[in-house]
């Protein structure tokens, strides 16, 4: 008598990118460089960020340190640990030819990439929520004013830094030399995107093109969605947010196109020959 082989048991998207993600998990653990870039690098760079702030308060009377440097301690942990630990992740999988053994199975291209990213997305959105949580309380600043702003600028700016990630990556040879690739984006975003420097300090020229930058616009959505405020006007309500919100919804929604075509239209699978 012969028995009949059992049926393959099919798999789901979800099923597909937590298997994927923990995989990938479990190799950013085991990676000290990676899980040192994630967690302290990002760290490190908020008291630098604290010391400039304090420097430009002195400038500027005005200006709300606290707000800043809350909204830029979560642009900065946003900047490295998804975009920099991503485009790293994706060129060490490749080089290990990971990416192509998996296009042999059910997941899709997307699925793939989106797995990938799902640990750094992940470790990127607890340690915002701990600065979050950690500096209202210490800070004492009021609870989120538009929370649907806040949310749609954390949407925005991850997915356009993951379509950038995949896009650095078809650039970077070796893990090694992702520093250097991924050098210009981390470096607009910090000195151009309103971390470092606010827009509201800039020369008005200056800051009317630091608005159309990647990143520029989810983080003074972020900005905006808690405090009420992206510098340029005094704080309002709820309804009041969405008016000076809209153009940073349009430029946010373009980028986050952009990159996402330039990660389809340039990510490689294999290595670089």
């Amino acid at each position: 008598m012969t028995t009949a082989a059992p049926a393959a048991r099919s798999t789901t998207t979800t099923g597909r990118l937590l298997a994927l993600g923990r995989a990938e998990a479990t190799l950013l653990v085991r990676n000290r460089t990676a899980l040192f870039t994630a967690l302290l690098l990002p760290l490190v760079l908020i008291g630098g960020l604290k010391n400039v702030l304090s420097q430009q308060a002195e400038d500027n009377p005005g200006l709300d340190v606290d707000s800043l440097l809350v909204s830029g301690s979560i642009g900065m942990v946003l900047a490295f640990v998804v975009y920099y630990n991503l485009t790293a992740a994706y060129v060490a999988r490749r080089g290990e030819l990971v990416l192509k053994r998996l296009r042999t199975g059910e997941a899709r291209d997307i699925e793939i990439l989106a797995g990938t990213a799902v640990p750094s997305v992940g470790l990127a959105l607890l340690m915002c929520t701990v600065i979050g949580i950690g500096g209202a309380f210490a800070l004492k600043l009021a609870v989120p004013v538009n929370p649907l702003l806040l949310a749609l600028g954390l949407v925005l700016v991850i997915g356009t830094l993951m379509g950038l990630a995949a896009l650095s990556s078809a650039f970077t040879r070796t893990v090694e030399s992702a520093g250097i690739t991924t050098m210009p984006v981390l470096l607009i975003s910090q000195f151009g995107s309103g971390l470092f420097y606010p827009l509201e300090v800039m020369p008005d020229r200056m800051a009317d093109v630091c608005r159309l930058l990647p990143t520029t616009p989810a983080f003074q959505l972020i900005r905006l969605g808690w405090f009420g405020t992206d510098g340029s006007d005094a704080p309002t309500g709820f309804l009041g947010t969405w008016a000076p919100a809209a153009p940073y919804l349009v430029t946010g929604g373009v980028w986050l196109a952009l990159a996402a075509w330039g990660a389809v239209r340039y990510f490689r699978w294999e290595p670089r020959r």
